[in-house]
């Protein structure tokens, strides 16, 4: 299977990308990421198009989420369920951070235990072969390149917390500490369900 290696090939692109954010990070410690750190470093036009680039990248990335919401939650009304999803949290990230902060932890607490009990299931399976990890034949370079991209999407949440750094303590120190914890933490939990799903 070419699963691990693609894995592996979104993990390194992803912390080339987590190590740059990293350093911007720490050198501007401002709210605003990208856009930050392109008005800082290429001056106020590129400022502005990196963070409206990054406002619609993002954008973009909430949509096919919210549809991915609503399509495992009501198939068949995945649009109307997008839209409650996207309403739902734009409500609660009016509230403000302490909000927002409370929901994704209890969102991620969820996760996680969701692909715990995902993990456990396949690894104790008496169809687990091991076996099965092994760079396979069906593997190509294409399909280990493709199946990269789409996992890097599961690698683009750290970029979000570049973002927010007048809103932490200390961002110069706690920034680029939590930018390579996020994408090691997510690379583990992915590894261990990749391993767990063949």
């Amino acid at each position: 299977s070419g699963l691990l290696p693609a894995l592996a090939v979104a993990a390194v692109v992803a912390y080339c990308n987590a190590t740059s954010s990293a350093r911007l990070a720490a050198r501007y410690p401002e709210s605003g990421g990208t856009y930050v750190y392109g008005r800082e470093r290429l001056g106020p036009f590129w400022g502005h198009l990196a963070g409206w680039g990054f406002v619609a990248g993002k954008t973009a990335s909430c949509a096919a989420m919210a549809l991915t919401v609503g399509a495992y939650a009501w198939p068949g009304h995945d649009r109307e369920v997008a839209v409650a999803a996207v309403v739902a949290l734009t409500a609660v990230n009016y509230r403000g951070v302490q909000k927002s902060a409370w929901l994704t932890r209890g969102i991620v607490a969820v996760v996680l235990a969701v692909l715990a009990a995902v993990v456990t299931a396949g690894l104790t399976s008496p169809e687990a072969d091991g076996a099965r990890l092994a760079l396979g034949g069906d593997a190509s370079p294409a399909g280990v390149l493709g199946a990269a991209g789409l996992l890097f999407f599961a690698f683009a949440g750290y970029a979000r917390i570049a973002t927010l750094g007048e809103e932490v303590r200390d961002p110069a120190r706690t920034i680029p500490r939590a930018i390579p914890l996020a994408l090691g933490i997510t690379l583990a939990v992915y590894a261990a369900v990749a391993v767990a799903a063949l």
